[in-house]
């Protein structure tokens, strides 16, 4: 008779100190990620804060310092805090503002979603002839379920990434072995861009640029961010909270019974996740965050919405952390080609189109940051310019979250039919 052996229990189960953990990593990465000593700074510029964020607790799972797969914490990650951050960063967003954007910085950020939407699938597809293997898969391992959530992320950023490794549910391992691809990629592309920034004179004189609506975009923003920034009060955050987890309430009262419907009425649109009540959950969530936007309720951006958003985000992301394997890296190295021919399509395509219209290097950055990197990296990127330039890429990125899991769910559809059968 054969005996199974129990797994091993973690050394620290008790969720609450677990939670502690995770919080008091995100405080240390963030202390330390600024400080001005030379010897962590240069820790900082080849390893970015994030992916401490993604790893550390990966590590504390990988090695059974904590359980992270079987934790609360994860459901309540992205129940919870994911929706919820959403909202926060979508309800700054300006349409009139992006339709004033449209002719340089609408035409770029397009062009890089587009990119980033067809780059994935041909990836997949090119890799399929030559090595199948690398992104072939069977049931949660397939690997374009990866790949589409790592579409989120390059059409969006780190909150629609995970929104659509919910919908899609790629298995633990393969979601890490699709983080090491997303920062390794992303972030060589963002050193070529911040570089670009120093040289933006010789790249404007390729692309045969005239930049001096940049210039007065950067004094009006300027302006614009001096006469409404203020301080926070209790108030104020008293009401971003609010919005945030009152509109996740009314999403998830809205998703559960959509989905029950869809899942019984129409049961082959599982296919295409729309009997997921995640899936409905972040489609609502983003849909109230857009029409808030169009209320009072915009100018608590003014305030730091975005910064609190940005709290609820990477807490949400230790929590995804918690579940990575982090040795699952080495699965399936193949994966780092498949997402570097993807990103050369993506700038190829930006390349092109920027040469063809004459667009300032200022926006084909911004365009391309705002896609794969995000608020965070969208603003480094814009600061590299000029620091009254932030706004462009908060814009931009804002605009990318309400995007994002829609745009990056479609790619993953279109790798899932490029991917051997």
């Amino acid at each position: 008779m054969q005996i199974s052996t129990p797994e091993a229990e973690p050394l620290i189960s008790n969720t609450t100190v677990v939670f502690g953990l995770l919080m008091t990593i995100l405080g240390l990465v963030f202390y330390s990620s600024s400080l001005s000593n030379k010897y962590v700074k240069g820790f900082y510029n080849i390893i970015p804060p994030l992916l401490l964020c993604y790893f550390l607790p990966g590590l504390l799972n990988s090695f059974g310092v904590i359980d992270g797969e079987n934790s609360p914490l994860t459901s309540i990650g992205s129940r919870y805090f994911l929706p919820a951050c959403l909202i926060l960063f979508i309800v700054n967003l300006d349409l009139k503002e992006m339709w004033a954007l449209r002719k340089r910085a609408g035409l770029m950020f397009i062009t890089g979603t587009v990119g980033i939407l067809l780059g994935g699938p041909l990836a997949v597809y090119l890799t399929s002839l030559v090595a199948p293997e690398v992104v072939g898969g069977a049931g949660p391992d397939e690997v374009w379920r990866g790949l589409g959530a790592l579409a989120g992320s390059w059409i969006g950023g780190s909150a629609n990434q995970v929104a659509l490794k919910e919908i899609l549910k790629p298995s633990p391992n393969l979601f890490s072995s699709i983080i090491a691809v997303d920062v390794f990629v992303a972030y060589i592309w963002m050193a070529f861009l911040l570089y670009g920034a120093s040289k933006a004179d010789k790249f404007n004189a390729f692309f045969k640029a005239d930049a001096s609506d940049v210039e007065h975009l950067k004094e009006k923003m300027d302006a614009k961010a001096k006469a409404n920034s203020r301080i926070p009060e209790t108030k104020d955050l008293m009401l971003m909270i609010a919005i945030a987890f009152g509109g996740t309430g009314l999403a998830t009262f809205l998703a559960e019974p959509l989905a029950a419907f869809m899942k019984t009425n129409y049961p082959h649109l599982e296919t295409f996740s729309l009997t997921s009540d995640f899936f409905w959950i972040v489609f609502f969530a983003t849909i109230i965050g857009i029409a808030m936007s169009f209320t009072p309720a915009k100018k608590l951006e003014f305030a730091g919405a975005s910064k609190v958003g940005t709290v609820l985000l990477y807490a949400l992301i230790t929590t995804i952390g918690m579940q990575m394997n982090i040795l699952a890296i080495l699965d399936n190295p193949g994966l780092f080609i498949v997402g570097i021919l993807w990103m050369a399509f993506h700038a190829l395509l930006l390349f092109i189109v920027g040469k063809l219209f004459k667009v300032p290097f200022f926006y084909f950055a911004v365009g391309s940051m705002a896609n794969v990197g995000g608020v965070a990296s969208a603003s480094v990127t814009s600061a590299a310019f000029h620091p009254s330039l932030i706004s462009v890429g908060v814009i931009l990125s804002v605009f990318s979250y309400a995007i994002g899991t829609y745009a990056g769910w479609l790619t993953a559809i279109l790798m899932q039919m490029g991917s051997p059968i």
